[in-house]
């Protein structure tokens, strides 16, 4: 994350500025490393509720690979705010989160895991909500299990959704690499 000096000057513009100027502020300023982080891919976009001057509130379908297993990705579905406040950044978008994992090629860990790891995180708010895919190893099965939930500062949020990865060979060369989940979990 990159810092910012402040002088002088910016305090005593800020001052002047109403509470919502110094929120909007603060929201750029938030937003402009989070677009220097590892983005998901966007699949598409469907509308589903239309409205006359704004735009329209939509479904959109993500993609994102997992960075510490090669061979894994996973694809999310979230519903994006319409209206100016969606359009500025200032709805509070809801919790209804629908994930599918698959494996995509030979899976590979680059690394020691620890069961529950954050896999990817993107924020769904202003302030409060954020959402988050977690990754664990059912190790008896030999599966990695996704995990996708909203979290709110407040109040929490029960609603999730789950997948589940086999390890399963992937071509006549892997058959006999095929890794264990088990044993990169610390």
């Amino acid at each position: 994350m990159t810092s910012r000096n402040v002088s002088l000057c910016d305090v005593r513009l800020l001052s002047r500025w109403g509470y919502a100027a110094r929120l909007m502020l603060l929201a750029l300023v938030q937003a402009v490393p989070a677009a220097a982080a590892d983005e998901p891919d966007l699949i598409f976009r469907r509308s589903t509720v239309f409205k006359w001057v704004s735009p329209n509130d939509k479904l959109a379908t993500y993609g994102v690979d997992d960075p510490e297993v090669e061979g894994v990705a996973c694809h999310f579905t979230v519903p994006e705010k319409g209206g100016f406040k969606g359009w500025l950044g200032l709805a509070e978008e809801v919790s209804d989160i629908s994930l599918a994992c698959r494996q995509i090629g030979p899976i590979r860990f680059k690394g020691k895991l620890g069961q529950g790891d954050d896999m990817f995180s993107k924020r769904r708010s202003l302030f409060f909500k954020k959402m988050q895919i977690v990754r664990g190893c059912d190790a008896k099965r030999n599966v990695l299990v996704y995990m996708v939930y909203s979290d709110k500062l407040i109040e929490g949020s029960p609603k999730n959704s789950t997948s589940s990865v086999p390890i399963m060979p992937w071509g006549a060369a892997d058959a006999t690499a095929v890794q264990k989940c088990g044993e990169f979990i610390q």
